[in-house]
């Protein structure tokens, strides 16, 4: 398959720009084969049965991206942090051609500061941090949410860009799907009888990666962290043995179940990286069904829910969702897959 056949035309206004005051009042599209019903997304509880297992990401983002100066000449330089190891990091750098091994660049005025130790491939650069304190207090204080590249709106709460059930931190962007779950909500969808479990995927640098080859299988996917308890591999297999639904949050919740699933044919309590790239023609081995919201064309996230659900059922759903004046991308509206080996 080519990357142009997940290509679709999408008015600029249905890119939602700042989220909605109420988080469950976004509108839900459920997808049943080719049968659509347009929700609010208070109502996925009536989709919810008891006995279903829900998974959610509970990642939290890091406010990763920064504004600072060159020391030596004051060229302004944007910062991106993807990934933490103690005081160093690697980041996706603005401007990146005047950052070379040893520049130091100042935030804040001298509050924090970041040395270069490495170079790396397409504006990558590994800094060593240098402060005084506790380091994320300043990222705290001087750091941006890291909010896509087409959403121009400045986002006045950064809680907004967190799940209400975000605890590991360590993500460059929200696991999205989850933003649209209130604490009410989910206390009464576990008052139905659904059990709700986490797992932990930090999105990394392949969020804002456009796929830029013409096939798919010639496209390299990213490595993302990601963890599995015990307790919540137990809760899985035990489902799984039970024949009992288990629904996933949003394609990185997603990818952590079917790469658990794929490398030992159980759920494990396990700590790794994945590079998992699901598109048609992969089978399912974790997951009954998805909740996600609207994605780019050509993304990997589309080619996803099209496996899951089948092509020209995705197709549909998204026509319709255009016609219906959906939100779309990571401040937009939902949709709930059923898959389409379960119709």
């Amino acid at each position: 398959m080519e990357v142009k056949d997940f290509d679709f035309e999408l008015p600029e206004e249905l890119i939602a720009q700042t989220p909605l005051e109420d988080r469950k009042s976004s509108k839900l599209l459920v997808v049943d084969d080719f049968n659509l019903e347009d929700r609010h997304f208070f109502d996925v509880i009536d989709y919810l049965n008891k006995g279903d297992v829900l998974v959610l990401n509970d990642t939290r983002v890091l406010a990763a991206r920064l504004f600072g100066i060159k020391e030596d000449t004051g060229a302004n330089v944007e910062v991106l942090i993807l990934k933490m190891t103690q005081d160093t990091a690697e980041c996706l750098v603005g401007n990146a051609r005047v950052v070379k091994v040893d520049t130091v660049v100042s935030f804040g005025e001298g509050i924090l500061k970041a040395k270069c130790i490495e170079v790396k491939e397409e504006g990558i650069r590994v800094f060593e941090f240098i402060y005084e304190g506790i380091f994320l207090e300043k990222l705290d204080l001087l750091g941006e949410m890291p909010l896509p590249p087409y959403i121009h709106e400045k986002l006045e709460d950064k809680e907004r860009y967190q799940t209400v059930y975000s605890k590991d931190l360590g993500s460059a962007a929200a696991p999205t799907a989850g933003l649209h779950f209130t604490k009410e909500l989910l206390e009464a969808i576990q008052d139905k009888g659904v059990t709700v479990t986490y797992v932990t995927l930090h999105v990394g640098l392949g969020t804002f990666r456009p796929v830029k080859v013409d096939k798919i299988d010639e496209h390299i996917m990213h490595h993302e962290a990601y963890k599995m308890s015990q307790e919540t591999a137990d809760i899985l297999n035990k489902a799984k043995d039970e024949d009992r639904r288990i629904i996933g949050v949003g394609t990185t919740t997603v990818r952590t179940l079917e790469t658990v699933y794929s490398l030992h044919n159980e759920f494990k309590a396990s700590s790794s990286t994945s590079d998992i790239f699901i598109y048609p023609g992969y089978e399912f081995k974790a997951v009954d069904a998805i909740i996600t919201n609207f994605h780019l064309p050509k993304s990997t996230l589309i080619m996803m829910i099209s496996a899951f659900s089948g092509k020209d059922v995705i197709d549909n759903a998204y026509a319709h969702a255009i016609k219906e004046k959906y939100r779309f991308f990571s401040f937009g509206d939902s949709m709930f897959l059923t898959h389409k080996n379960m119709l």
